[in-house]
């Protein structure tokens, strides 16, 4: 019994899956805030604002110096940290990957991003690359994230508050869509797992919105 389980967890990791799981963990890892910020702002956001390496930075820092700069990398940044899982989860599921091997790839990308090799094992607060997969995975429920973000963000102005919000809208409405679980996996753990880490990562700013410290960002 015990080795049968201990077989089928060493097969999730191995072969087919495993090495989408690795190139998921790996490709969501690069840190593309942080290489453009440098390369073409000339700035190391990661000892400036935040220091985070997400779009939000790169947005709020270059915006000293160059506020059109700073929105076209903002906007860069957003677009590639969003895709970099997605297109994993494209290629996975082109390739025939079950819809548990993807939602695992999901979870990974995210993982690579919030705690990348590229990087000492940090990184982003995982927003971006997270609606990227779950965009793809449950577009309805995203899609609904999306336009509750847009209203929060054009209204408050406060990044990390609206994409909080967002992800719960998320949340909300997959259990609402899918009341019996996620499609074809019958569960919503990935979804909570990816949304744990997220929520995880935001705990600073979490805490700032608490004492009313964390600053604004106009996006829109």
């Amino acid at each position: 019994m015990l080795s049968s389980i201990l077989g089928g967890f060493v097969d999730l990791f191995t072969g087919f899956n495993g090495a989408f799981y690795l190139i998921a963990y790996l490709v969501a890892g690069i840190p593309f805030g942080y290489i453009l910020a440098k390369s073409i702002g000339g700035v190391n956001i990661k000892e400036h604002g935040s220091g985070n390496i997400g779009a939000t930075n790169v947005l709020r820092v270059l915006k000293e110096k160059d506020a059109k700069l700073a929105k076209k990398l903002g906007a860069l940044t957003l677009f590639l940290d969003a895709i970099k899982g997605a297109v994993i989860i494209l290629i996975a599921k082109y390739m025939g990957a079950s819809d548990y091997t993807l939602w695992s790839i999901a979870f990974f990308a995210v993982l690579g991003h919030c705690y990348s090799p590229f990087l000492g094992f940090e990184g982003g607060k995982g927003v971006a690359t997270g609606f990227g997969v779950l965009l793809t995975l449950i577009p309805i429920p995203s899609l609904i994230g999306l336009v509750t973000w847009f209203v929060f963000a054009k209204v408050v102005k406060i990044s990390s508050l609206s994409s909080l919000v967002a992800l719960i809208a998320i949340i909300v409405s997959s259990y609402i869509i899918y009341p019996s679980g996620l499609p074809n996996i019958y569960t919503h753990a990935p979804l909570l797992l990816i949304a744990f880490i997220i929520f995880y990562k935001h705990i600073p700013n979490i805490k700032r919105l608490i004492t009313k410290q964390e600053g604004k960002v106009v996006w829109l």
